[in-house]
């Protein structure tokens, strides 16, 4: 068949270590022999941030903001060992939280659910999917470690020089102190990405914090959803069919586990990173979740949920054999491809992107699948497949898709 032709590139961000790896394999045996891929390639693995000094990120998220869609692999976040395992000049920044920033976006993480991989919650039927704030809180904190008796405070000094003070602690003796803080701005952009998302994919969205403890902060977060879906979205949510409903964040845990699913459920910053990964556990893998990035002003950045599988890589530089779960990177390509097929109107493309994601599920359905998957499968005697084999199973299985 001939090759289906893309009108614009996708921002393609390289990542680190296994899912580089499968970064390579999934273009080459899934998507070039079927699309005429383009993209604009950025370098995000570790070395390349070092050579270029970080620059790279920001040429790649500022690319996204061009060209609108984004596919990213996984990457580093350097810690000490990093440092000093990469010979680097300085410990750089998340590239996932420098895009965020610049895209001021809104992370929307969903299971992929597959025939066999059964979710722990024997209630959960359909996808829950977390929305999670991408923007402060501990994530951009301030922190202070109190040596010993003396007073804290928090004091906020206006541009005229007047200032405005909160006793935070008398400490008797040692301690520690944190500060954080949010925008206006950015919980707004957060709370209109829920809003259309819901509005976009039909599905009943829930928000969630702790306002009758945090009686300022977080009430902040409860009232400008509040005052947004009342002035924009309560009508177009009503015709949807669909509801919006608030919170506590400890009742919302509650009632998420006695739910069917086939909702969104919007977090702050910390709570969707906890509840994103208890999720993915529950219904099965975290190589299981896909992950994008919805920005307010139009740009989506797809990537998978999960890290760099650095054991794995280590054991595929020895020369061992490895099983690498590839299913959430190929749904990230399947996201940005079908997103780009939407916005340009190439509705073959996005049917490719249908026909890869079947392919993906029938070859897991069919009892083909890597090892995380095969030790807790319901499906008998399945066939445990490694990295490359996996990839090519899918391959065959597309092709038999295609050709219907």
């Amino acid at each position: 068949m001939a090759k289906i032709q893309m009108k614009t590139p996708l921002v393609e961000m390289d990542g680190d270590e296994m899912t580089r790896i499968m970064w390579q394999m999934i273009k080459d045996d899934l998507i070039c022999p079927f699309v005429d891929l383009k993209t604009e390639y950025y370098d995000l693995g570790l070395e390349n941030r070092e050579a270029t000094k970080d620059q790279v990120t920001v040429d790649s998220a500022n690319a996204t903001k061009r060209l609108g869609v984004a596919v990213k692999c996984a990457t580093i976040t350097p810690n000490a060992q990093r440092v000093e395992e990469y010979h680097l000049s300085k410990m750089w920044k998340s590239p996932n939280g420098t895009i965020r920033a610049m895209l001021d976006g809104t992370v929307f993480r969903a299971p992929i659910v597959v025939r066999g991989i059964e979710p722990v919650v024997r209630n959960w039927k359909k996808p829950i999917t977390i929305a999670r704030h991408a923007y402060g809180d501990v994530y951009k904190n301030a922190e202070i470690r109190v040596p010993g008796p003396g007073k804290a405070e928090l004091v906020f000094t206006a541009e005229d020089g007047t200032q405005t003070r909160e006793l935070i602690h008398e400490f008797s003796g040692p301690g520690v102190i944190q500060g954080m803080h949010n925008l206006d701005d950015s919980i707004s952009s957060f709370a209109r990405s829920c809003f259309e998302y819901a509005l976009a994919t039909g599905q009943d969205l829930w928000f969630a914090t702790k306002d009758t403890i945090s009686k300022t902060y977080d009430h902040r977060f409860k009232d400008i959803f509040a005052e947004m879906y009342e002035a924009e979205y309560r009508e177009r949510f009503e015709k949807a069919g669909i509801t919006y409903f608030y919170t506590l964040i400890d009742d919302a845990v509650a009632r998420v586990m006695k739910a069917e699913g086939g909702f969104i459920w919007a977090c702050k910053n910390y709570d969707g990173d906890v509840m994103s990964d208890m999720l993915s556990s529950a219904f099965g893998s975290l190589a299981m979740m896909t992950s994008v990035l919805v920005s307010p002003h139009g740009y989506y950045e797809y990537e998978a949920a999960h890290g760099t599988v650095q054991r794995h890589y280590y054991k595929h530089l020895r020369g061992e054999e490895t099983s690498t779960n590839s299913v959430a990177t190929i749904f990230a390509w399947t996201g940005a491809l079908r997103k780009r097929g939407e916005l340009d109107s190439l509705p073959e493309l996005v049917n490719f992107a249908d026909a890869l994601e079947r392919a993906t599920v029938d070859t897991i359905e069919s009892g083909r699948m890597t090892g995380d998957l095969a030790r807790i499968t319901t499906i008998p005697s399945p066939i445990k497949l490694n990295t490359e084999d996996f990839i090519l199973a899918v391959a065959d299985q597309l092709r038999s898709e295609l050709d219907q």
